[in-house]
């Protein structure tokens, strides 16, 4: 994933809250139970696996007794512990061990510690996610006694970049607004998300293929990463392959999509990959993550928010500080000329809404701004204050451009934005030949967009002309 595409703000738990969650994942919870039980009489082998004699008793500690699996999950649970920490080899020739250093955050430690913990389980299960199964690697075992990778159907590096894409677009569509969020996401749909180009229409044959081949991998791969509490998932039925060496064919309507397997992430599973994009340099934000910081730094930052995100993000911001304070350390940092300046102004306005009555002072303070007044007068009327000086013409041209280039920015060329521009020009008539004239730095690019935008082509073209007289007076 690029940092290029700008990710989506997701909405943590609590530290406290994901730190249960962490705890109480089978796996994590398992190796734990497994460190607490090993002794002076647990031996493991060569590479620090239990021996084959210890798993019945270990399966035991883990109350796996009669489970066909008892003996695969112990082993798992344990490889686990070892991995984490929570177990230390003391002696490789004769196999000891004893419980490890971070055994004791399970229980002792802060949240942020217990979670340090869980992060490095989920790391060791993707890794295990993204390996060949053991069968394939018995038989890719050649004459002398070595693995022979040449002879395996694996491609490391594509396998761990299909399963990081693939959690990439999880993450994005849990995460946005108009995304999945606490719904399911169909298997097929999410194995074509990074096997299908976006912008083509019909998928051909070897690309369905290729779709086919991959939910049965991510199929094998969800089933490991469920019991580390990453995802939540429901398996493919297998009553659609009627040949174990076969796969099923893709679903041919909705209503039997769920049995070629639903995924979702789990809360604790959107913070590890969120921990897994900041570690690779990605810029992953999170709601809340500026509450501390200065206005400016909010104003620019929820710029590229969806409204609900920027929405909660700002009354966390607003819930640390003094209403009136705020009010006026917003107003100050939605000054200036450069380019994202109207869409801190509009971001200001919307922060100032949910400040109330109390920030009516600071606004009166801005009236005779000539960046902030129109603004203000627009806040003071819609409150109800009395006493609110009319605006000149000059400021409610500037206001308007100042509006249209907030607009432009967040939206680009929406259907919302086309409805303005039309709504302008049909409610003044001769705005074209007063607006070319606003001293507002994105005066000439308003009203090219104006004139891309509007569909009578006669005003569009009056909206060029405008938008080449504002470039002509600005020298550019």
């Amino acid at each position: 994933m690029s940092d290029s595409f700008p990710l989506p703000p997701v909405r943590l738990h609590s530290e406290a809250e994901l730190a249960r969650d962490a705890l109480s994942t089978p796996l994590l919870s398992r190796a734990a139970r497994l460190a607490r039980w090993a002794g002076p009489e647990t031996r493991v082998d060569a590479g620090g696996g239990l021996v084959d004699e210890q798993l019945p008793a270990a399966a035991e500690a883990l109350a796996l007794t009669g489970d066909d699996d008892a003996a695969a999950d112990a082993s798992e649970a344990w490889r686990l512990a070892v991995d984490t920490g929570l177990v230390e080899v003391v002696d490789e020739e004769e196999g000891t061990v004893t419980a490890g250093a971070d055994l004791a955050l399970l229980t002792g430690g802060s949240p942020q510690e217990v979670l340090r913990v869980w992060l490095a389980a989920l790391e060791t299960v993707l890794a295990e996610a993204s390996a060949p199964d053991l069968g394939e690697l018995i038989d890719a075992v050649d004459a002398g006694g070595e693995v022979d990778l040449s002879s395996l159907d694996w491609d490391p590096e594509a396998e761990a970049e299909l399963l990081d894409g693939v959690l990439g677009n999880l993450y994005v569509l849990t995460a946005g607004e108009e995304g999945a969020g606490d719904a399911p996401v169909p298997l097929p749909a999410l194995a074509a998300s990074v096997i299908v180009p976006s912008d083509m229409g019909e998928p051909t044959n070897d690309e369905l293929e290729q779709v086919s081949d991959a939910m049965m991998r991510l199929d094998d791969q969800f089933r490991l990463l469920e019991p580390v509490g990453l995802v939540e998932y429901q398996p493919v039925d297998e009553a659609l392959m009627a040949d174990a060496d076969e796969e099923p064919a893709a679903p041919v309507d909705d209503t039997d999509v769920s049995r070629y397997g639903m995924v979702k992430l789990t809360p604790l599973g959107l913070y590890g990959l969120r921990h897994r994009l900041l570690e690779a340099g990605l810029t992953a934000p999170a709601v809340g993550d500026l509450s501390d910081k200065g206005a400016d730094v909010l104003l620019d930052g929820t710029a590229g928010f969806p409204p609900a995100a920027a929405h909660a993000e700002t009354e966390l911001w607003l819930a640390r500080r003094e209403p009136l304070a705020a009010a006026r350390e917003l107003l100050a940092a939605a000054r200036g000329a450069d380019a994202g300046a109207p869409l801190r102004r509009l971001h200001c306005q919307q922060a100032l809404s949910l400040v109330g009555a109390t920030a009516e002072p600071a606004l009166r303070e801005v009236l005779d701004d000539p960046e902030l007044g129109g603004l203000a007068r627009v806040w003071l009327t819609e409150h109800g204050a009395p006493d609110v000086p009319p605006p000149s013409e000059a400021m409610v041209f500037w206001l308007t451009i100042d509006t249209l280039a907030a607009q432009l920015a967040a939206e680009g060329n929406s259907d919302e934005l086309r409805a303005l521009v039309e709504g302008l020009a049909q409610q003044h008539s001769g705005f074209f030949a007063a607006a070319w004239r606003v001293d507002h730095p994105a005066t000439p690019d308003v009203l090219e967009a104006m004139g891309r935008l509007h569909p009578d082509k006669k005003i569009a073209k009056e909206a060029r002309k405008a938008a080449f007289k504002a470039r002509s007076q600005q020298g550019g």
